[in-house]
């Protein structure tokens, strides 16, 4: 098995826990930009700690050059604005609607992909991916809400939208970054480009924060124990992206990391006892046949 897969289905099982810590930080009262903040802040110096100590064997810092910083920039920008607007989601009715919206993430991944890196899907990846977003939004779609809901512009569907085409453009900018540091080792060329970017993510909410919210940057660091612990397992999940990006189109990446839904089913199934109904086995079912098609197109 391509060594891309495992590192997706490691990542995509990170991202899952990461947010369920995330979710809980709006419940200790942090603000959207607070809870937006520790994810990047706690992750910058185990970022750098990962790359210092790859440093120690026989490696040489690449050259960043300009195409380096645009990309590492955008994709970090991107990041934020996604996460932002899906931790505003968690406080909103109709939240999950908007979570659905976001999976349209996969679909302009590849378009993004195709336009900014010249990396076009073939036509089977296509298939694969249109099945997996009606695969995706069976699962994400919220028990007694009616399909009819989506044809209502809310501004849940807005926020899903915007977060949806704001991780697209930070999967492209990241792949884009880590090809820029030519033939460098791919695990190193995604721990340089993952340190570089928290650290740029950091420097800007603090910027943010400081000038629109000043007394959440003190909340966000006496909530360490468990913002910290959000740093943690973002860092981890996106080294593990980063990774995949370095090695295999976006696209497919990102198509293949839509299985976080499958493992979210699964926990509350078998941790939370809560029982799947036929809608969520249908997706199930529709997402593994796009994961297959995926993987065959790559």
């Amino acid at each position: 098995m391509p060594i891309w897969i495992l590192i997706s289905l490691a990542a995509a099982a990170m991202q899952t826990l990461r947010f369920l810590l995330q979710k809980r930080l709006k419940l200790l009262g942090l603000s959207t930009g607070g809870a937006t903040f520790a994810r990047f802040v706690f992750a910058a110096p185990l970022a750098w700690a990962v790359v210092t100590a790859l440093l120690i064997g026989p490696r040489d810092m690449p050259d960043m050059n300009a195409r380096f910083w645009t990309f590492a920039y955008l994709g970090g920008l991107g990041q934020i604005i996604g996460t932002y607007c899906t931790v505003a989601l968690f406080s909103r009715r109709h939240f999950a609607v908007g979570i659905a919206f976001t999976k349209t993430e996969t679909v302009l991944v590849a378009l993004f992909s195709a336009v900014l890196l010249g990396e076009a899907v073939s036509p089977f990846g296509w298939g694969a991916i249109v099945i997996g977003v009606f695969g995706v939004i069976l699962l994400s779609w919220p028990k007694g809400e009616p399909f009819r809901q989506a044809l209502r512009p809310t501004p849940s569907m807005g926020l899903g939208l915007v977060a949806g085409a704001a991780f697209a453009l930070a999967a492209i900018g990241y792949r884009g970054a880590a090809l820029e540091l030519g033939t460098a080792e791919y695990f190193f060329r995604a721990a340089l480009t993952l340190a570089w970017v928290t650290t740029l993510q950091s420097l800007t909410m603090v910027v943010l924060l400081a000038a629109w919210q000043p007394g959440e940057l003190g909340r966000v660091l006496s909530l360490w124990r468990s913002t910290a612990l959000v740093g943690l397992t973002g860092m981890l999940g996106s080294l593990g992206w980063f990774t995949a990006f370095t090695l295999q189109n976006a696209a497919y990446v990102r198509s293949l990391g839509q299985v976080e839904l499958v493992f979210s089913v699964l926990i509350g199934a078998f941790v939370l006892g809560e029982k799947a109904s036929r809608r969520e086995l249908a997706g199930i079912a529709l997402l593994g046949l796009s994961l297959i098609g995926v993987v065959l197109a790559a």
